[in-house]
C-alpha cells in the first residue's frame, strides 16, 4: 500500500478519566485515574492512517507549550511528515477532557486552543499554497475553523485530489455550507450528525432491520446536499452508504467495546485510503467497520488505533 494521504486538522492532548456511569447534570462520579495521551480528531486521523499503511502528511498548528512538544513528537514517530505543522507563540495547543463509560460510551469537552487560529492565510503560508496533489487523498474533519476547511476542500478539488470530509463535531444547528458539501467527494457522518444535516430528530429506531433501511435511504438523502458518496456510522451496528450506484449495508463485526473514543477516527482513516487506492465502496466500508472495531477494544485515542495487519487479521476471522 502507498497511498499518500493528507489531513488537515485539529491536534491536541487528552486527558481521560474511566467512570461507572456518566455523570447526570450536577452530579460527581468518582472515575479511575487520569490518562493522557496526544488526540485531536486530526491528529488521530493522521496516526491511524499512518498505522494502517499510507503515506501522511499533516496540517495544523500547536501552541509553544509542553503538549505542543509532545504532539508533534508522537506525529514523527509514526513516520508522519510534520512539515506543514505550525506552532504559534504565546499560545496553548488544544486540550481535550474525556469521561469515558465502562462500556465505552463517552463524552468530551474541548479546548480548542492553537486550533482555532488555522485560519485560510495560515493554512497557505503553511502549505505554501499547495494543499495537495492530483494523487492525494484529502481527510478533512470540523475541529478547526470552518472557512479553513471549505478553503482546504475547494484547493483540494481544484488539485484533483480525492477529497474526503468527517463532518464532525457539527459546528451548531443549522446545514453546513452548502459549498464544502459540493466540494467534497466523500461525507462521513455518524447518525447524529446525519440527523443534524438532514434537520431529522437525532436517534436511530427500535428495529435494526428497519433502522438500516432508513439510515441507507437517508445517506442516499445526504448525497443531495453535493457529496458523491455518503457514509453513515451506526456504532457497533456497521455502517450504511450510498453512492451513484445505491445503497448498502455493512454490519459491525463482534467487539468487546471498551472505549469508542478513536473507533470512528479508524474508520475514517481506513475509509480513505481504500477509497484513495480505488477499491469498491463495499471493500472499503467493510475494511472500515473492521478498523473501527479493533479501536474500541482498546482505551484511549491514539493508543487503540490499529496497524494494517490488526485488521487484516480481523478481515480474516469469519464472523
Amino acid at each position: 500500500m502507498d497511498e499518500r494521504l493528507v489531513v488537515v486538522g485539529s491536534l491536541n492532548m487528552d486527558l481521560s478519566v474511566t467512570v461507572p456511569r456518566l455523570p447526570r447534570p450536577g452530579e460527581t462520579v468518582s472515575g479511575a485515574d487520569v490518562v493522557r495521551g496526544p488526540g485531536g480528531k486530526g491528529g488521530n486521523q493522521a496516526v491511524a492512517a499512518a498505522r494502517l499503511g499510507a503515506r501522511v502528511r499533516m496540517i495544523g498548528l500547536l501552541g509553544d507549550d509542553a503538549h505542543g512538544v509532545e504532539l508533534r513528537a508522537a506525529l514523527t514517530a509514526e513516520g508522519i511528515d510534520d512539515s506543514a505543522v505550525g506552532t504559534l507563540p504565546d499560545t496553548a495547543s488544544g486540550l481535550a477532557l474525556i469521561v469515558v463509560q465502562q462500556d465505552g460510551e463517552n463524552t468530551i469537552t474541548l479546548s480548542p486552543g492553537a486550533n482555532h487560529h488555522l485560519d485560510e492565510a495560515t493554512l497557505r503560508s503553511l502549505t505554501e499554497g499547495a494543499v495537495a496533489n492530483r494523487s492525494d487523498t484529502v481527510l478533512l474533519q470540523l475541529e478547526v475553523p470552518l472557512p479553513t476547511v471549505l478553503a482546504a476542500a475547494r484547493e483540494a478539488r481544484a488539485a484533483g485530489a480525492l477529497t474526503v470530509l468527517n463532518a464532525a463535531p457539527l459546528p451548531g444547528p443549522g446545514p453546513l455550507p452548502a459549498e464544502l458539501l459540493r466540494a467534497v467527494d466523500v461525507l462521513i457522518v455518524n447518525e447524529t450528525e446525519a440527523a443534524g444535516l438532514l434537520g431529522l430528530p437525532d436517534g436511530p429506531s427500535a428495529d435494526l432491520d428497519e433502522e438500516d433501511a432508513d439510515w441507507t435511504a437517508r445517506a442516499g438523502r445526504l448525497r443531495l446536499l453535493g457529496p458523491g458518496t455518503v457514509v453513515v456510522t451506526l456504532g457497533a451496528a456497521g455502517a450504511v452508504a450510498a453512492d451513484a450506484r445505491g445503497g448498502l449495508t455493512e454490519p459491525g463485526f463482534p467487539a468487546d467495546a471498551v472505549d469508542t473514543v478513536g473507533a470512528g477516527d479508524a474508520f475514517c482513516a481506513q475509509l480513505a485510503i481504500t477509497l484513495g487506492l480505488g477499491r469498491p465502496l463495499a471493500e472499503s466500508v467493510r475494511r472500515a467497520c473492521a478498523a473501527g472495531a479493533v479501536a474500541a477494544t482498546r482505551r484511549g485515542a491514539q493508543n487503540a488505533l490499529p496497524t494494517r495487519a490488526e485488521v487484516d487479521s480481523l478481515l480474516a476471522t469469519p464472523r
